[in-house]
């Protein structure tokens, strides 16, 4: 049901996702078809004009995102922009146009050490194929 508001008629909600790449070599013995099929889901939905994928490459340079999973949210205005931390405990919200700042140019160079959309595309597919040959 989450998946569906990325497809909403009449505005669906943007979506921006950098996914290390040892994610995408996860591997399940008890369903070896399971990570076929969700690298094909990302492979389809990078086709979409509202979403981006990026890949972070095994050997990406340090950045910040090796720090801990974040998610900047922006809302429509009036509304904030917003942080979304998660940890072990749970998730929180952080506010405040400082600290908000602080996880945008964050992301920023998480982007920037990230291989480009195209790139990426092209990596989920190989790893995709690379798991229907075995």
């Amino acid at each position: 049901m989450r998946q569906a508001i990325l497809t909403k008629p009449g505005g669906p909600l943007k979506l921006w996702a950098v996914i290390h790449e040892s994610a995408l070599h996860q591997r399940f013995a008890s369903q070896p078809a399971l990570m076929r099929e969700q690298l094909r889901h990302l492979l389809d939905m990078t086709s979409l004009p509202n979403i981006t994928i990026q890949v972070m490459p095994l050997v990406a340079t340090p950045h910040p995102g090796m720090l801990g999973l974040f998610q900047v949210v922006r809302f429509p205005h009036p509304w904030p922009t917003v942080v979304d931390l998660e940890n072990l405990r749970g998730g929180y919200f952080v506010e405040g146009t400082d600290d908000v700042k602080v996880f945008e140019d964050a992301f920023d160079r998480v982007v920037a050490a990230a291989l480009p959309p195209e790139d990426s595309h092209e990596t989920i597919k190989q790893i995709m194929e690379e798991r229907t040959l075995k």
